[in-house]
Protein backbone atom coordinates (compact mmCIF):
# COMPACT_ATOMS: atom_id res chain seq x y z
CA UNK A 1 0.00 0.00 0.00
CA UNK A 2 1.21 3.50 -0.84
CA UNK A 3 0.16 6.44 1.28
CA UNK A 4 0.89 10.12 0.69
CA UNK A 5 0.29 12.54 3.56
CA UNK A 6 0.13 16.28 2.91
CA UNK A 7 2.57 16.18 -0.01
CA UNK A 8 3.46 19.64 -1.30
CA UNK A 9 6.02 20.74 -3.83
CA UNK A 10 7.16 24.28 -4.61
CA UNK A 11 9.77 25.63 -7.00
CA UNK A 12 11.51 28.99 -7.19
CA UNK A 13 10.74 30.75 -10.47
CA UNK A 14 12.27 34.21 -11.07
CA UNK A 15 12.63 34.89 -7.33
CA UNK A 16 9.03 33.81 -6.84
CA UNK A 17 7.78 30.59 -5.26
CA UNK A 18 5.33 28.56 -7.34
CA UNK A 19 3.17 25.85 -5.81
CA UNK A 20 3.08 22.77 -8.03
CA UNK A 21 1.41 20.40 -5.55
CA UNK A 22 -0.43 21.41 -2.39
CA UNK A 23 -1.29 19.04 0.48
CA UNK A 24 -1.90 15.91 -1.58
CA UNK A 25 -3.35 13.06 0.49
CA UNK A 26 -3.69 9.75 -1.31
CA UNK A 27 -3.90 6.08 -0.42
CA UNK A 28 -3.36 3.47 -3.11
CA UNK A 29 -4.00 -0.14 -2.30
CA UNK A 30 -5.56 -1.23 -5.58
CA UNK A 31 -3.79 -3.27 -8.23
CA UNK A 32 -4.12 -0.58 -10.90
CA UNK A 33 -4.64 3.16 -10.52
CA UNK A 34 -4.57 5.84 -13.19
CA UNK A 35 -4.14 9.51 -12.36
CA UNK A 36 -5.50 11.80 -15.02
CA UNK A 37 -5.70 15.53 -15.45
CA UNK A 38 -4.76 18.45 -17.66
CA UNK A 39 -1.28 19.16 -18.99
CA UNK A 40 0.67 21.01 -16.33
CA UNK A 41 -1.55 19.64 -13.57
CA UNK A 42 1.31 18.04 -11.59
CA UNK A 43 0.87 14.37 -12.56
CA UNK A 44 4.49 13.84 -13.61
CA UNK A 45 5.73 15.81 -10.60
CA UNK A 46 3.70 13.57 -8.29
CA UNK A 47 5.04 10.44 -10.02
CA UNK A 48 8.63 11.68 -9.67
CA UNK A 49 8.07 12.45 -5.97
CA UNK A 50 6.75 8.92 -5.36
CA UNK A 51 9.73 7.42 -7.21
CA UNK A 52 12.25 9.58 -5.32
CA UNK A 53 13.49 11.51 -8.36
CA UNK A 54 12.52 14.77 -6.69
CA UNK A 55 11.87 15.49 -3.02
CA UNK A 56 8.63 17.00 -1.79
CA UNK A 57 8.79 20.38 -0.10
CA UNK A 58 6.70 18.92 2.72
CA UNK A 59 4.72 15.83 3.62
CA UNK A 60 5.39 12.12 4.03
CA UNK A 61 5.34 9.03 1.81
CA UNK A 62 4.71 5.55 3.19
CA UNK A 63 5.11 2.22 1.40
CA UNK A 64 3.57 -0.71 3.27
CA UNK A 65 3.57 1.39 6.45
CA UNK A 66 7.27 2.32 6.22
CA UNK A 67 8.22 5.99 5.86
CA UNK A 68 10.19 6.28 2.62
CA UNK A 69 10.08 10.09 2.36
CA UNK A 70 13.85 10.51 2.77
CA UNK A 71 14.90 7.55 0.63
CA UNK A 72 16.60 8.42 -2.67
CA UNK A 73 15.64 6.87 -6.00
CA UNK A 74 18.06 3.94 -5.62
CA UNK A 75 16.85 3.14 -2.11
CA UNK A 76 13.24 3.30 -3.31
CA UNK A 77 14.07 0.93 -6.17
CA UNK A 78 15.55 -1.44 -3.60
CA UNK A 79 12.30 -1.42 -1.58
CA UNK A 80 10.29 -2.21 -4.69
CA UNK A 81 9.41 0.95 -6.64
CA UNK A 82 10.04 1.20 -10.37
CA UNK A 83 9.55 4.20 -12.66
CA UNK A 84 9.06 4.47 -16.41
CA UNK A 85 9.75 7.89 -17.92
CA UNK A 86 7.57 9.68 -20.49
CA UNK A 87 10.42 9.29 -22.96
CA UNK A 88 12.28 5.98 -22.56
CA UNK A 89 16.00 6.17 -21.87
CA UNK A 90 18.26 4.94 -24.68
CA UNK A 91 20.99 2.42 -23.83
CA UNK A 92 23.13 2.27 -26.93
CA UNK A 93 25.28 -0.84 -27.21
CA UNK A 94 22.96 -3.12 -25.21
CA UNK A 95 20.60 -5.62 -26.75
CA UNK A 96 16.98 -6.00 -25.69
CA UNK A 97 17.92 -9.35 -24.13
CA UNK A 98 20.69 -7.70 -22.06
CA UNK A 99 18.48 -4.85 -20.96
CA UNK A 100 15.58 -7.03 -19.81
CA UNK A 101 17.99 -9.32 -17.92
CA UNK A 102 19.63 -6.30 -16.25
CA UNK A 103 16.23 -5.02 -15.20
CA UNK A 104 15.34 -8.41 -13.74
CA UNK A 105 18.59 -8.48 -11.78
CA UNK A 106 19.44 -11.95 -13.05
CA UNK A 107 20.32 -13.78 -16.23
CA UNK A 108 17.03 -14.66 -17.87
CA UNK A 109 16.45 -17.47 -20.32
CA UNK A 110 15.49 -16.63 -23.89
CA UNK A 111 12.04 -18.15 -23.30
CA UNK A 112 11.47 -15.96 -20.20
CA UNK A 113 12.44 -12.84 -22.14
CA UNK A 114 10.29 -13.89 -25.10
CA UNK A 115 7.30 -14.33 -22.77
CA UNK A 116 7.74 -10.83 -21.33
CA UNK A 117 8.22 -9.25 -24.76
CA UNK A 118 5.07 -10.93 -26.03
CA UNK A 119 3.15 -9.51 -23.05
CA UNK A 120 3.95 -6.00 -24.32
CA UNK A 121 3.07 -6.81 -27.92
CA UNK A 122 6.52 -7.41 -29.40
CA UNK A 123 7.51 -10.46 -31.43
CA UNK A 124 10.46 -11.75 -29.44
CA UNK A 125 12.29 -13.26 -32.40
CA UNK A 126 12.48 -9.82 -34.02
CA UNK A 127 13.65 -7.99 -30.91
CA UNK A 128 15.58 -10.17 -28.51
CA UNK A 129 19.00 -9.59 -30.12
CA UNK A 130 18.37 -6.06 -31.39
CA UNK A 131 20.53 -3.27 -30.08
CA UNK A 132 18.87 -0.41 -28.23
CA UNK A 133 19.61 2.37 -30.71
CA UNK A 134 18.01 4.81 -33.11
CA UNK A 135 16.62 2.00 -35.28
CA UNK A 136 13.87 1.44 -32.70
CA UNK A 137 10.78 3.64 -32.78
CA UNK A 138 9.53 5.50 -29.73
CA UNK A 139 6.71 2.98 -29.35
CA UNK A 140 9.11 0.04 -29.51
CA UNK A 141 11.34 1.65 -26.87
CA UNK A 142 8.31 2.28 -24.66
CA UNK A 143 7.21 -1.34 -24.93
CA UNK A 144 10.74 -2.53 -24.10
CA UNK A 145 10.76 -0.23 -21.07
CA UNK A 146 7.46 -1.72 -19.90
CA UNK A 147 8.95 -5.20 -20.42
CA UNK A 148 11.90 -4.20 -18.23
CA UNK A 149 9.59 -3.15 -15.41
CA UNK A 150 7.60 -6.36 -15.80
CA UNK A 151 10.84 -8.37 -15.58
CA UNK A 152 11.86 -6.47 -12.46
CA UNK A 153 8.69 -7.55 -10.65
CA UNK A 154 8.42 -4.57 -8.30
CA UNK A 155 5.76 -3.87 -5.66
CA UNK A 156 4.87 -0.53 -7.20
CA UNK A 157 5.38 0.39 -10.84
CA UNK A 158 4.90 4.00 -11.87
CA UNK A 159 4.34 4.74 -15.55
CA UNK A 160 4.50 8.37 -16.62
CA UNK A 161 2.50 8.62 -19.88
CA UNK A 162 2.68 4.87 -20.61
CA UNK A 163 0.88 5.23 -23.93
CA UNK A 164 3.27 7.88 -25.29
CA UNK A 165 4.59 6.81 -28.67
CA UNK A 166 2.59 3.59 -28.80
Amino acid sequence: MLELKNISYEVEDDQESREILKNINLTIDDHFVAITGPNGGGKSTLAKIIAGIIKPTSGQIFLDGKDITNLNITERANVGISYAFQQPVHFKGLTVKDLVSLAAGRKMTVSEICEILSEVGLCAKEYIDREINNSLSGGELKRIEIAMITARGTKLSIFDEPEAGI
